[in-house]
């Protein structure tokens, strides 16, 4: 049943803003046994301003805000597109409907009202992301929405402690300078599906800390740029790092027994054994608290597992020295095929195996359609590149 006399509309924030911020804190993200709750600081549209293009759409009944959903628009690199590389893609996220007014329509409509501004904006392709075991997420955009599953990341999560890691000593790392990493970037990362075109940009925003790579201590990193033939070692890794907390923070709303059992065993260990302090091991996620995201990650050579676990360890280490009440690192990398899972340190307890993306074509629907079917018979062999600007 949809609701008679619902208005949709461009988010105004002197209008809107209270509004849209007390229906952010109502609603949860993920399944409903452990969800987590986003705190805006202020600034409901954060997680997409740093977007090339962006719009957020509010559906208003009455005087009450009862449903949002956001969308950004960039060009980068997918394969599905027969006749070439590069595509204009759609993305959607944030689509929160208040708990009082869902099953009325008002998610569908939302998203059909976006994918309409993506077409005037010459989108090739919407996707979106959720969590695999949300059925009415998965549900509204497979069943409804004729949206088609694509690929199936993995989000590892690992929680930040006071204590350091001892980094590995024969292993070097290097900061590298934005357009050395923008250089790297575009020759090892260029053609992975959803390689953003201005990725200077994402480099060079106030928001990303920094490109490191590790390589084998005693061997040479030259300067790798365009124009010099540089000799680079045969094992490598590297990676970049985006404060999300910088952005939005996050809260744990219901904890799952696993978490409860955690909690429990905390508690135990401060009663039987005052000196060690648990909090020193474990973070307390209780209060929002905000988080690393780990982008780029990518290795060469035989022993480039190794460089990338020095790599979190140093980041880890980065993060727990910060004191800006970042309490996890969290990645996202291939399937179950991508080996880079066995290499980055995370928590099964926190991490989600199995992320699902979901596409649509906008132009050439049935083309392109019947070529996305065919793709996914097959999951894709090549990377995923996670932006770190729509996490």
């Amino acid at each position: 049943m949809k609701l008679k006399n619902l208005t949709v509309r461009n988010y105004i924030g002197e209008v809107d803003k209270a509004r849209v911020e007390d229906l952010e804190r109502r609603c949860g993200v993920g399944p409903a046994d452990h969800a987590f709750f986003t705190d805006t600081m202020g600034d409901p549209i954060c997680r997409i301003r740093n977007s090339p293009m962006y719009n957020m759409l509010v559906a208003e009944f009455g005087n009450e805000i009862v449903g949002v959903i956001q969308g950004s628009i960039k060009v980068v690199t997918i394969h599905i597109n027969p006749s070439k590389d590069m595509a204009k893609v759609g993305y959607i996220l944030g689509l929160r409907v208040s708990p009082r007014h869902r099953h009325n329509g008002i998610g569908s409509t939302l998203v059909h009202h976006l994918e309409q501004w993506f077409v005037a904006n010459g989108v090739d392709f919407a996707y979106m992301a959720t969590e695999k075991d949300n059925l009415p997420s998965v549900n509204l955009f497979t069943e409804k929405l004729g949206f088609i599953k694509f690929a199936s990341p993995t989000i590892l999560v690992h929680p930040i402690h006071q204590i350091s890691f001892q980094l590995p000593s024969r292993i070097e790392i290097s900061k590298l300078r934005i357009e050395q990493a923008e250089f790297l970037y575009r020759k090892f990362m260029g053609s992975a599906d959803f390689f953003p075109l201005d990725i200077d940009k994402v480099l060079g925003s106030k928001l990303s800390l920094g490109t490191w790579v590790a390589y084998p201590k005693g061997e040479t990193w030259g300067e790798y740029r365009e124009g010099v033939q540089a000799v680079i070692p045969d094992s490598w890794a590297m990676l970049s790092v985006w404060n999300s907390g910088e952005v939005f923070k996050l809260r744990i709303g219901k904890q799952t027994a696993s978490c409860f059992l955690y909690e429990m065993y905390s508690r135990l260990v401060d009663r039987l054994f005052p000196w060690f302090k648990s909090g020193e091991v474990f973070p307390d996620l209780s209060d929002p608290f905000g988080f690393y995201f780990m982008y780029g990650v990518h290795r060469e050579g035989p022993q480039s597992g190794n460089m990338v676990r020095a790599l979190c360890k140093f980041v880890h280490n980065m993060a727990s020295k910060s004191g800006g009440g970042c309490k996890v690192i969290v990645t996202e990398v291939g399937g179950t095929g991508d080996e880079l899972r066995h290499h980055i340190p995370h928590w099964k307890l926190l991490s989600c195996p199995e992320d699902l993306w979901c596409m649509k074509p906008l132009r050439n629907e049935e083309t392109e359609t019947a070529r996305l079917r065919e793709m996914t018979k097959t999951p894709p062999a090549g990377a995923l590149f996670v932006d770190p600007r729509e996490v």
